[in-house]
């Protein structure tokens, strides 16, 4: 075992708070951006939030919470004093739609004009608080994904905050007694693998992208691209979920109680490749028994590796990438096929998700989760693992052919 993987085996959450760790890095003069501490603000101040308003004698007052510092250095300062439009603007905006979200009055809620009800304080708060968390989440994602396209976090809808003990991926994570890694034998010498139709010539099958690198094949027939050992470079016609999605996603909180979701922020085309489907990859057994444990909450990432036999699972309930966050539509707009690279095990494809129909702008991404990658989506020709037999969950998505249940 070397040093990085002993470091990252034993690494654990500190226990000390962030309001502890600022102080001693202001005692100690150092700097850390992880806890807002920068050379700019190390001896100045620097708002990071407003927490609370009251006027008086005919002035008005703000509680700002100061970059770097602890809440105990909360100060209470004059409008006047405030170079932060936009963090005045957020203020406002936040408790308003509070203001307008609770049954109370807004006369009950505010008191009066000289201070703020305790609990619209609290609120105003927490969601300052919610906000720099998942900024702090999207740079996290941003720094681990190794794809081109960037990752965003909103959420106007609650207070919910990163997912805890959930932790990101770009590939599969193998589990003991199972080999994801694979290596090809041999590899390609074409000039030109679009018309040569080189790799899946050799394994038998049809030659899956156009001039445009959309899917022209049927769901249920494989992809074979070029893999590590052939001649051709990263722009081959036949590399491109090898390549990564190019596009820029948001995960975003959901209006109608699913959780988190997951929507496009550029205009996606059909039969384009979007995005892969990772977790940790265990066998069935193994699926079986975590299956009974996720019946609990009512909540699966169970993914069954059925391409042509059923002895693994994709697991991304706690490894995972954005994929782990897109919900289940009856009507969705994502599809899955199996995808074989370097390694050609049969019992381990990758799964990608390539788009059914032109997506728009700011549109929510969405797949079958009884989708198999074949072209029948029937209910009735599904073949579910036992651990997807056992739990049904009502289905929200609110397509016209909705089946009722997940």
């Amino acid at each position: 075992m070397n040093i990085s993987s002993w470091y990252i085996a034993w690494c654990v959450p500190c226990l000390a708070s962030n309001e502890t760790l600022q102080e001693l890095c202001r005692k100690e003069l150092l700097i850390c951006k992880c806890l807002g501490i920068t050379r700019k603000n190390l001896n100045n101040y620097e708002v990071e939030y407003i927490c609370d308003h009251k006027i008086e004698k005919g002035k008005e007052y703000f509680l700002v919470k100061w970059k770097g510092w602890p809440e105990s250095h909360n100060t209470w300062e004059p409008k006047h004093n405030l170079k932060c439009a936009t963090l005045v603007k957020q203020f406002y905006s936040d408790l308003y739609k509070y203001v307008s979200e609770m049954k109370s009055s807004k006369a009950s809620l505010l008191k009066n004009t000289k201070s703020l009800d305790r609990s619209v304080a609290d609120y105003i708060v927490r969601k300052a608080k919610q906000r720099i968390a998942l900024k702090r989440w999207e740079e996290d994602l941003n720094r681990k994904k190794t794809h081109n396209g960037m990752l965003y976090v909103e959420n106007d809808v609650d207070l919910e905050g990163p997912p805890r003990d959930f932790y990101y991926i770009n590939d599969y994570k193998a589990t003991p007694g199972v080999n994801t890694l694979g290596e090809a034998i041999v590899g390609c010498e074409c000039t030109d693998c679009f018309n040569d139709k080189c790799c899946p010539t050799e394994a038998g099958v049809v030659f899956a992208y156009n001039e445009h690198s959309q899917i022209k094949i049927q769901p249920g027939r494989p992809i074979y691209e070029c893999n590590s050992r052939c001649r051709c470079g990263p722009e081959c016609p036949n590399r491109v979920v090898q390549n990564g999605p190019p596009y820029s996603l948001c995960i975003f909180r959901t209006h109608n109680g699913r959780g988190w979701g997951v929507k496009t922020l550029q205009k996606i085309k059909k039969n384009s490749f979007v995005m892969e489907y990772v977790g940790e990859v265990i066998t069935s057994e193994e699926a079986e028994r975590r299956g009974q444990q996720y019946d609990n909450t009512g909540i699966t990432y169970l993914f069954d590796l059925d391409y042509e036999s059923d002895e693994f699972t994709v697991d991304a309930a706690r490894y995972g990438n954005v994929s782990h966050f897109v919900n289940h539509s009856c009507d969705p707009n994502l599809q899955v096929y199996n995808v074989f690279i370097d390694n050609l095990d049969v019992r381990l494809p990758r799964i990608a998700l390539f788009s059914t129909r032109s997506i728009k702008a700011g549109e929510e991404l969405t797949f079958d989760y009884q989708m198999k990658g074949s072209g029948d989506l029937s209910t009735d020709s599904i073949e579910l693992s036992p651990a997807k037999k056992r739990a049904r969950t009502t289905c929200r998505c609110g397509a016209a052919d909705c089946r009722g249940y997940l």
